[in-house]
């Protein structure tokens, strides 16, 4: 009868080899599985969407501070400044415009320093190179007397990616309250 039973006990599988064994093979399924999630993840068109979406807010959001913030005591950084921050027609205004404005602004010797509030992007064509954005502000402006106003803004603007890089085509006011825009 013992041999019978060692022959029997013989024969079985013994339980933490079969336990081992177990666990290596969901392991392996585990591993194979999280690979192939990270794989198709790495490789997913939203998050190179997302990081667009993110660039061109971040552009959006400090162009629209550049047009915001002038300084009469340093007027051509400030202007170049503006000019490197847009293209299109807008930039094209603001250069063919220039000469005027440097005279306007030296002779109400204002400085205007404009802070991001909050913003976001309100369209993304990433195939097409344009967004929009939608930036709150508060602008605040120094007479030559030394009185300061502050003032809350929401700015529209529009993005075009030039040479892989956002700029400003076009900026205005947003509509307040129940007021359309047209």
């Amino acid at each position: 009868m013992r041999r019978v039973l060692r022959a029997l006990v013989g024969n079985r599988p013994r339980p933490l080899t079969a336990l081992a064994l177990a666990l290596t093979l969901v392991a392996g399924g585990f591993a194979a599985w999280a690979g192939q999630d990270w794989y198709a993840a790495a490789h997913d068109d939203r998050s190179a969407y997302a990081a667009q979406r993110d660039e061109a807010l971040a552009a959006g959001e400090q162009a629209v501070q550049n047009l915001n913030t002038l300084d009469h005591r340093d007027l051509d950084r400030g202007l170049d400044l503006w000019e490197s921050s847009t293209t299109g027609e807008l930039h094209e205004q603001l250069a063919s415009g220039r000469a005027e404005f440097v005279e306007q602004v030296k002779e109400a010797k204002t400085i205007t320093t404009a802070r991001v509030l909050s913003g976001a992007v309100t369209e993304l064509d990433d195939r097409a190179g344009r967004a929009r954005v939608l930036v709150a502000l508060r602008v605040t402006v120094k007479a030559s007397d030394g009185a300061k106003t502050e003032k809350d803004s929401r700015m529209l603007g529009e993005l075009t990616r030039t040479k892989g890089r956002w700029r400003l085509s076009a900026l205005g006011q947003a509509p307040v309250g129940g007021a359309s825009a047209r």
